[in-house]
Protein backbone atom coordinates (compact mmCIF):
# COMPACT_ATOMS: atom_id res chain seq x y z
CA UNK A 1 0.00 0.00 0.00
CA UNK A 2 0.85 3.64 -0.79
CA UNK A 3 1.99 5.59 1.46
CA UNK A 4 0.60 9.17 1.53
CA UNK A 5 0.93 12.70 2.29
CA UNK A 6 -2.16 14.96 3.53
CA UNK A 7 -2.11 18.45 3.73
CA UNK A 8 -4.97 21.03 5.66
CA UNK A 9 -4.03 24.97 5.89
CA UNK A 10 -5.60 26.79 8.82
CA UNK A 11 -5.39 30.57 9.74
CA UNK A 12 -5.26 33.00 12.12
CA UNK A 13 -4.41 36.28 13.62
CA UNK A 14 -2.46 36.75 15.75
CA UNK A 15 -0.20 40.27 17.32
CA UNK A 16 2.86 39.34 19.09
CA UNK A 17 6.08 41.52 19.98
CA UNK A 18 10.12 40.39 19.92
CA UNK A 19 11.48 41.69 23.54
CA UNK A 20 15.08 42.96 23.16
CA UNK A 21 14.99 42.61 19.27
CA UNK A 22 16.93 45.58 17.16
CA UNK A 23 14.31 46.26 14.55
CA UNK A 24 11.08 46.89 13.88
CA UNK A 25 9.71 43.75 15.08
CA UNK A 26 10.59 44.63 19.02
CA UNK A 27 7.55 46.85 18.62
CA UNK A 28 3.74 45.26 19.23
CA UNK A 29 2.72 44.28 15.62
CA UNK A 30 0.39 41.48 14.19
CA UNK A 31 -0.18 39.54 11.63
CA UNK A 32 -2.23 37.28 9.51
CA UNK A 33 -0.70 33.59 10.09
CA UNK A 34 -1.26 30.71 7.68
CA UNK A 35 0.05 27.58 8.37
CA UNK A 36 0.14 24.46 6.32
CA UNK A 37 0.47 20.86 8.38
CA UNK A 38 1.19 17.60 6.49
CA UNK A 39 0.88 14.25 8.00
CA UNK A 40 1.23 10.82 6.08
CA UNK A 41 0.32 7.59 6.54
CA UNK A 42 -1.22 4.67 4.32
CA UNK A 43 -4.78 4.64 3.75
CA UNK A 44 -7.32 2.36 5.50
CA UNK A 45 -7.37 -1.22 3.72
CA UNK A 46 -10.17 -2.22 6.18
CA UNK A 47 -13.41 -2.62 3.54
CA UNK A 48 -15.70 -2.80 6.99
CA UNK A 49 -14.45 0.62 7.95
CA UNK A 50 -16.29 4.23 7.46
CA UNK A 51 -12.71 5.95 7.07
CA UNK A 52 -11.94 3.14 4.17
CA UNK A 53 -9.48 4.95 1.58
CA UNK A 54 -8.20 7.81 3.96
CA UNK A 55 -4.69 8.22 5.35
CA UNK A 56 -7.09 10.61 8.17
CA UNK A 57 -9.99 12.15 8.67
CA UNK A 58 -9.57 16.13 7.19
CA UNK A 59 -12.08 16.62 10.21
CA UNK A 60 -10.28 14.50 12.53
CA UNK A 61 -6.93 16.44 11.77
CA UNK A 62 -8.86 20.24 11.34
CA UNK A 63 -9.87 19.77 15.42
CA UNK A 64 -6.29 18.41 16.34
CA UNK A 65 -4.99 21.30 15.08
CA UNK A 66 -7.67 24.14 15.63
CA UNK A 67 -7.13 22.95 19.57
CA UNK A 68 -3.42 22.54 19.90
CA UNK A 69 -3.07 25.90 18.05
CA UNK A 70 -5.60 27.84 16.55
CA UNK A 71 -7.57 27.97 19.46
CA UNK A 72 -4.96 28.84 21.87
CA UNK A 73 -3.39 31.87 19.47
CA UNK A 74 -6.85 32.87 17.25
CA UNK A 75 -6.49 36.84 18.31
CA UNK A 76 -4.16 36.67 21.47
CA UNK A 77 -0.96 38.53 21.77
CA UNK A 78 2.24 36.57 21.96
CA UNK A 79 5.48 37.54 24.35
CA UNK A 80 8.47 36.05 25.77
CA UNK A 81 7.82 35.37 29.36
CA UNK A 82 10.26 37.45 31.01
CA UNK A 83 9.72 39.58 34.04
CA UNK A 84 9.11 42.74 31.75
CA UNK A 85 6.13 40.38 29.54
CA UNK A 86 4.22 39.82 33.46
CA UNK A 87 4.05 43.27 33.95
CA UNK A 88 2.67 44.58 30.41
CA UNK A 89 0.46 41.19 30.43
CA UNK A 90 -0.54 42.29 33.93
CA UNK A 91 -1.10 46.03 32.36
CA UNK A 92 -2.72 44.54 29.39
CA UNK A 93 -4.90 42.18 31.65
CA UNK A 94 -7.13 44.68 33.09
CA UNK A 95 -8.38 45.09 29.30
CA UNK A 96 -7.43 41.91 26.64
CA UNK A 97 -8.11 38.25 27.94
CA UNK A 98 -6.16 36.70 25.33
CA UNK A 99 -2.37 37.27 26.23
CA UNK A 100 -0.17 34.13 25.81
CA UNK A 101 3.35 34.01 27.91
CA UNK A 102 5.69 31.86 25.70
CA UNK A 103 8.92 30.07 27.03
CA UNK A 104 10.56 30.92 23.76
CA UNK A 105 10.87 34.38 21.37
CA UNK A 106 7.80 34.36 19.52
CA UNK A 107 9.66 34.04 16.19
CA UNK A 108 7.74 31.92 13.34
CA UNK A 109 10.69 29.69 13.69
CA UNK A 110 9.85 28.99 16.95
CA UNK A 111 6.28 28.76 17.05
CA UNK A 112 6.69 26.16 14.69
CA UNK A 113 8.78 23.58 17.25
CA UNK A 114 6.47 24.39 19.58
CA UNK A 115 3.66 23.59 17.35
CA UNK A 116 5.60 20.19 15.94
CA UNK A 117 5.99 19.28 20.02
CA UNK A 118 1.87 19.77 20.53
CA UNK A 119 1.11 17.92 17.13
CA UNK A 120 2.85 14.76 17.95
CA UNK A 121 1.71 14.58 21.33
CA UNK A 122 -2.01 14.93 19.70
CA UNK A 123 -1.98 13.02 16.35
CA UNK A 124 -3.37 9.27 16.52
CA UNK A 125 -0.05 6.99 16.61
CA UNK A 126 -0.41 5.35 13.33
CA UNK A 127 -0.38 9.06 11.70
CA UNK A 128 3.20 10.77 10.91
CA UNK A 129 3.36 14.61 11.15
CA UNK A 130 5.80 15.07 8.24
CA UNK A 131 5.98 19.04 7.84
CA UNK A 132 4.88 22.55 9.28
CA UNK A 133 4.79 25.52 7.01
CA UNK A 134 4.08 28.85 8.71
CA UNK A 135 3.47 31.81 6.71
CA UNK A 136 4.05 35.17 8.88
CA UNK A 137 3.28 37.76 5.98
CA UNK A 138 2.33 36.48 2.09
CA UNK A 139 5.84 36.07 1.17
CA UNK A 140 8.14 35.05 4.23
CA UNK A 141 7.57 31.57 6.10
CA UNK A 142 9.29 29.38 7.99
CA UNK A 143 8.82 25.31 7.39
CA UNK A 144 9.78 22.14 10.07
CA UNK A 145 10.23 18.57 8.42
CA UNK A 146 10.25 15.60 10.77
CA UNK A 147 13.14 14.46 8.99
CA UNK A 148 15.65 17.40 10.07
CA UNK A 149 14.30 16.74 13.97
CA UNK A 150 14.08 12.87 14.06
Amino acid sequence: MSVIRLTKEFTFEAAHMLEGYDGLCREIHGHSYRLFVTVKGKPETDGDSPKLGMVMDFGVLKRIVNEQIVERLDHSFMMRNTLGAEDVANSLGYRFSKIVLTEYQPTCENMLSDFAERLLGALPEEIELYSLRLHETATSYAEWYADDNF
